[in-house]
């Protein structure tokens, strides 16, 4: 049984994993939308059902937070998908209210699965950024090409159930490139203590909040457009379609532009951002501020997300945060779609979109803070994985800080190394071949704040001199015994 960590998985399956889990969030207004035409339901009441669906993906999340390292990513991402099937399935086959409601919860359950072992893995890799990115530009494009398709195949409230399962059902044949439960090896055992817990409990109730915000608009978008705008079921899936093409352009963006701002300025620059598009959108008449407030609103949106997830993976490598912070985010997706129509029928879509745009400014400062709090990848004094102490320090990926160049010579006895790093060049080279492969913190002052002490020479803590070797005259001043035997020089003491 190995000891030590296993490398990360591939990419790409992570990204077909999130695209299954994430699509179903983004197909809410669809959803919603079908809900109140096609079944007996008001409008809060089908906004309800959605905030359930939501809340069985946010369940998901809470409760598999610290048990993915334990069962491991496969078997956890095929039960997943297997309840997005089942129960997104199940909401399609069958117009019945509380089997309707029975499967969305199952749904979600999935869908909430499958999107936290996605960010647990994504917290895993060498650039979570960049693969959340990806992530986030492949549920873009699957969510325009499926809001260019549905309003063609005919009504029913079915169809976006049975899409939201389908994608599902394609993803599965990725989730054989996962990994199997975890050895329960020195490296897995890690300590049960979150790092940063302040910082990450500030960013997961904020994420609660913006995403709340953001999705109590997006699920009353189609009412805005159809009511207040006067657009039509196919212009408003071509707003849409058009939106999300918007957003994969961000995350296009966003992946290029990488950590060269870090993340507070994305972060808090990009939802004040958001909270000026909500309220265009919320305020919209015609077809021309509807699709400006909407387009612009779904560029900036994933790409402040992108740069939230990398935050969340940032505070700790395992993933834990990152899962509980995605699951607060669907907590208040959850909570998004039953908040806009409380809203919208309690003070209209003008006022709504004045509070969430309030409500946005707010927590767009705790987020920003908790970026800068963190170090960022390209920061001068983060921490660099340097593979010291032999192949087993090297692949279990310790960490050494990054050390300034020595001033003059070290105040460590050692030998001198011809690098000018004196006696620290060939401790690292003796302590690099234990077995064990012990990490070695190298601490380096200058000379002038530590002199280096005058030892008598044989004395404890005495350096070796090394001194070259003097070439003597056979027989001269300071020859041996033997030499003066050789040159047959009668020697003074008699010997």
């Amino acid at each position: 049984m190995s000891k030590y960590t296993p490398a990360p998985p591939a990419a790409w399956p992570l990204v077909a994993l999130f695209t299954a889990g994430y699509v179903a969030p983004y197909l809410l207004p669809t959803v919603v939308g079908r809900l109140d035409a096609h079944l007996p339901l008001s409008p809060a009441q089908a906004g309800l059902i959605g905030s359930v669906l939501l809340l069985g993906s946010a369940a998901a999340g809470f409760t598999l937070a610290s048990r993915i390292p334990r069962h491991g990513p496969r078997p956890l991402a095929r039960l997943g998908l297997l309840l997005a099937v089942a129960g997104y399935g199940t909401a399609a086959a069958t117009s019945l209210l509380p089997l309707v409601v029975a499967g969305a919860v199952v749904g979600g359950f999935g869908s909430g699965t499958a999107t936290a072992v996605a960010a647990s893995g994504i917290a895993a890799q060498r650039d979570p950024h960049r693969t959340s990115a990806l992530g986030l530009l492949s549920v873009s494009a699957t969510a325009g090409a499926l809001y260019l398709t549905l309003p063609r195949l005919g009504g029913g409230h079915w169809l976006p159930f049975a899409a939201i399962a389908l994608v599902a059902a394609l993803v599965w044949p990725a989730t054989g490139r996962l990994g199997g439960p975890a050895d329960r090896g020195p490296a897995v055992r890690a300590s049960r203590r979150l790092p940063y817990p302040r910082a990450g409990a500030v960013l997961a109730g904020a994420l609660m909040l913006w995403s709340l915000a953001q999705n109590a608009l997006w699920g009353v978008s189609g009412r805005i457009g159809a009511q207040q705008a006067g657009l039509s079921e196919v212009t408003l899936g071509i707003v849409f379609a058009a939106a999300l093409g918007a957003g994969l352009l961000g995350v296009t963006a966003a992946s290029a532009l990488g950590a060269r701002l870090g993340r507070a300025v994305p972060i808090g620059a990009g939802t004040a951002l958001i909270a000026c598009c909500v309220v265009l959108s919320s305020n919209a008449r015609d077809l021309g501020s509807f699709a400006a407030g909407e387009i612009l609103w779904n560029a900036i949106y994933p790409v402040v997300l992108s740069y939230a997830i990398g935050l969340a993976a940032a505070l700790d490598p395992r993933g834990r945060w990152a899962v509980l912070a995605g699951s607060a985010s669907s907590l208040g997706v959850a909570c998004g779609p039953v908040t806009g129509s409380l809203l919208a029928e309690g003070a209209g879509f003008p006022v709504m979109g004045l509070v969430l745009g309030g409500l946005l400014l707010a927590v767009a400062g705790p987020m920003a803070a908790v970026a800068l709090h963190v170090p960022s990848p390209d920061a001068p004094d983060s921490v660099r994985r340097v593979p010291v102490g032999g192949a087993g320090a090297a692949a279990r990926g310790r960490s050494l800080p990054a050390l300034p160049p020595f001033p003059g010579p070290c105040p460590y006895p050692g030998p001198q190394a011809p690098d000018g790093l004196g006696g620290v060049a060939g401790s690292a080279r003796t302590s690099g071949s234990n077995a064990d492969g012990a990490e070695i913190a190298l601490r380096a002052t200058s000379a002038k704040t530590q002199p280096r002490r005058r030892l008598r020479r044989g004395a404890r803590g005495a350096a070796p001199v090394f001194q070259p070797r003097r070439r003597m005259r056979r027989g001269g001043p300071g020859a041996g015994p033997r030499q003066r035997r050789r040159r047959r020089i009668p020697s003074p003491a008699g010997d």
